[in-house]
């Protein structure tokens, strides 16, 4: 069974996309939405991803809740640099933070956070010199943001340690 389907929940989540985004469950858009779906868990197999194991599932929950709360707060103020508009223009800027994750999925983690998190956008990771460069759409503080992603970190390195 492994040998067809590497990634059983994968290929399962894939299907479903798959019938979801054509609206149709007909035979032939389920045997197609099959098709791709093994084919793509045979690619990710392929792929070799590296297996991470988060520990400190009380760490993990409390993260969440905390970024949960972050990207609110972003909301928040992304809608006032909106509703302010010509009056006071935002302030974007870029910035580098040097990082200490070597974990991929840990640093995958942290770039969806950042870029799914409104006014931050994940740009560039280097991996030599273990910086990361983000957009802010309105940076008043930089420290803020920096300490940020320095509380991120700290949690990413305890969960994925």
């Amino acid at each position: 069974m492994r040998t067809w389907f590497p990634y059983p929940l994968l290929s399962i989540a894939l299907l479903l996309i798959w019938l979801l985004l054509n609206q149709s469950v007909a035979p032939g858009t389920f045997v197609m939405g099959t098709i791709l779906a093994t084919g793509l868990g045979w690619v990710t197999l392929k792929l070799s991803p590296v297996r991470s194991h988060p520990r400190r599932i009380l760490v993990t929950l409390r993260f969440g809740f905390a970024v949960a709360l972050d990207i609110i707060r972003s909301n928040l103020a992304v809608i006032a640099v909106i509703l302010r508009g010509r009056r006071r223009p935002p302030s974007s800027g870029f910035l580098t933070v040097d990082l200490d994750l070597d974990d991929e999925n840990a640093l995958a983690l942290l770039a969806c956070i950042l870029t799914a998190t409104p006014g931050t956008a994940w740009l560039e990771y280097d991996r030599r010199r273990k910086s990361l460069l983000f957009h802010v759409l309105d940076m008043e503080n930089e420290r803020v943001w920096i300490d940020t992603v320095k509380r991120y970190e700290a949690a990413l390195k305890e969960i994925f340690g």
